[in-house]
């Protein structure tokens, strides 16, 4: 049996497979963008002087980071529905069943980025601040998380591009995503080659997609160098 071209060709450009790369996509957006919002307290508890807030949020991450998602994935779908009937309602569909699971396990992780950012920012940016007159929240908004946003972004787009093929997961929950569609396409045809072919090169185009943007993001965020200015400065 050889590789079908024509299937292949025609797998790749349907409307299905977009569809679903879409789904997997727009899944990922939501679920990092809301486990970036969850850490962000999180990471701020782990570093704080409440020392009950700082259990809360260590054995929110421990417990977070040991979940295997998948594991997680299910409890969230078949559990939940079993403990209240407010999960029987047809307004949760696997998609917010994976999107409440995905941002669970994700924030466990991106905490520890948001809080090694926000360390590296220097504790004078602080006093300036409040030497400005400002508050304590527009200090934190306006001068620490713009700068920790420099240390933050290359580990928070490699958990979004982690994240995006732990999506592949949400298939056994019955989400019509990237993987599902190739496996309900595998089992009506046998054509294991040319379809998982075809979801690799959607994998492949968006992760390095990804990967471009975390460049150029990087490149104009990067911090100026020690030199810069002096360097491309004329000589007297």
């Amino acid at each position: 049996m050889s590789f079908n071209t024509d299937l292949f060709w025609s797998a790749l450009f349907s409307a299905t497979f977009f569809q679903a790369a879409l789904i997997a996509l727009a899944l990922t957006i939501l679920a990092h963008a809301a486990a970036i919002l969850l850490s962000l307290p999180l990471a701020l508890a782990l570093d704080g002087k409440r020392a009950w807030l700082r259990w809360a949020a260590t054995a929110y991450v421990g417990l977070f980071r040991a979940l295997p998602a998948l594991l997680l994935l299910l409890f969230v779908w078949n559990g939940l529905p079993q403990i209240s009937p407010v999960f029987r309602e047809p307004w949760f569909s696997p998609f917010i069943a994976a999107f409440v699971a995905l941002t669970l396990n994700e924030a466990a992780y991106q905490v520890e980025i948001n809080r090694a950012a926000l360390s590296a920012v220097d504790g004078g940016q602080y006093q300036a601040g409040a030497a400005l007159g400002l508050r304590k929240p527009q200090v934190f908004f306006l001068i620490a998380v713009p700068q920790a946003l420099r240390v933050a972004l290359p580990p928070t787009v490699n958990e979004f591009i982690s994240l995006l093929k732990t999506t592949s997961l949400a298939s056994v929950i019955s989400l019509t995503e990237l993987m599902a569609v190739t496996q309900q396409s595998v089992a009506s045809s046998f054509r294991y080659a040319e379809y998982y072919a075809v979801a690799s090169i959607y994998y492949l185009a968006t992760v390095y997609a990804l990967m471009a943007l975390q460049k150029r993001f990087e490149r104009r965020f990067a911090w100026a160098k020690p030199g810069d200015h002096a360097a491309g400065a004329p000589h007297g």
